[in-house]
């Protein structure tokens, strides 16, 4: 009876197929924040209309493309590309001044204590897709 309460919540969520995000094109060197729902079933739980994501996505001059969750790496708040004006071109967390460069690196001597973590990414026919979050310890 315990295994019958207690499995589904120790299962990974099923379903986490990649996902079309829009036109490879549409994105450039400017981070560009999309959201987006994935369907997957997460013990019982299995919303309906499927849950909602963010992802900070950017294209490299070399056509490379990043795509960074938003959650900070400190506390779990969510980043803002330029969050303060007091540093530009920076992700920000405005719960204790977390900061990152643009790749999603943090920077030495504020709180988060590894970079942002980053989607799996893939262009097929000029579209972006998005996978799974794929967690970075260190760059």
């Amino acid at each position: 009876m315990v295994r019958f309460a207690i499995d589904p919540m120790l299962k990974k969520g099923e379903g986490s197929q990649f996902v079309e995000v829009g036109d490879v094109n549409e994105f450039n060197e400017q981070p560009r924040a999309i959201t987006f729902k994935v369907h997957r079933k997460d013990g019982w739980y299995e919303p309906k209309e499927g849950e909602t994501l963010t992802a900070w996505i950017r294209k490299s001059p070399n056509g490379e493309i990043l795509a960074l969750s938003p959650i900070c790496k400190h506390l779990g708040c969510t980043v803002m590309w330029n969050g303060n004006p007091q540093f530009k071109d920076e992700y920000f967390c405005p719960c204790h001044f977390g900061r990152y460069d643009k790749d999603g690196v943090n920077i030495p001597g504020t709180p988060p204590p590894a970079p942002l973590d980053t989607y799996e990414t893939k262009v097929e026919n000029g579209k972006l897709y998005l996978g799974k979050i794929k967690p970075r310890s260190g760059v």
